[in-house]
């Protein structure tokens, strides 16, 4: 399902990723866990397809996507890949609804049919009552689940998230954990986790610890 192969990284003299593999199967959900400056969320960008790897592959459902065009790249990405940060990063002038049809209307979905879907995921999350609020109107779990509906409707192959509870207090962060696995046992889905939550890092199908640009 995802591989990278021999992945570096430096920026400048400053080395972050020393030749990194990983395998994850369909329907796996991975934690990456490691002290700050580890170099999670730099691997993190680089298997989602943001940055680039000075050397490597990465490869998504047999899709080597570090030989495709900054255009086609983008194009994958939107349709195959979904991400969820600290920071929900909705636009604060959109409705919930509207933020989470974005990534569907830019598939070239329909209005109508986006809506549907934004609706559908909406509901499935318990927020379709909240459907017309801006972002400001919402509670940090409630916006977190906003950006969990924006990454699923393309319905992604794969789910990045770095640090996605980092801003949440304790019980939003175990609801938010809870729905991965729930979202993984109804659709399916294959989740790569950068945390710092050991109870989250806990629950995954396997984690692995980064030190030094490194799987230790």
């Amino acid at each position: 399902m995802l591989q990278a192969k021999n992945i570096y990284k430096k920026y400048g003299n400053l080395e972050i990723l020393k030749g990194i593999d990983i395998d994850v199967e369909s329907g796996e959900i991975v934690s990456v866990v490691g002290s700050s400056g580890a170099g999670k969320t730099t691997f993190l960008q680089i298997l989602g397809t943001l940055d680039k790897p000075d050397l490597g592959d990465i490869l998504i459902n047999n899709t080597n996507v570090s030989q495709l065009s900054d255009k086609k790249k983008a194009q994958f990405r939107n349709e195959n890949l979904g991400f969820i940060f600290q920071f929900h990063q909705l636009l604060p002038e959109f409705t919930a609804l509207e933020n989470v049809m974005l990534p569907a209307l830019i598939k070239g979905i329909s209005k109508s049919d986006a809506k549907k879907e934004a609706e559908k995921y909406l509901d499935i999350l318990g927020l379709l009552d909240r459907s017309a609020h801006q972002p400001a109107e919402l509670s940090g779990g409630e916006q977190q689940r906003i950006s969990v509906a924006r990454a699923l409707i393309n319905q992604p192959k794969v789910i990045f998230a770095d640090e996605p509870s980092g801003n949440l207090d304790s019980v939003n962060s175990d609801a938010l954990h809870k729905l991965f696995f729930d979202l993984r046992d109804q659709f399916n889905h294959t989740f790569v986790i950068v945390t710092h939550n050991e109870n989250l890092a806990n629950m995954a199908d396997r984690k692995l610890t980064m030190s030094d640009g490194l799987f230790i």
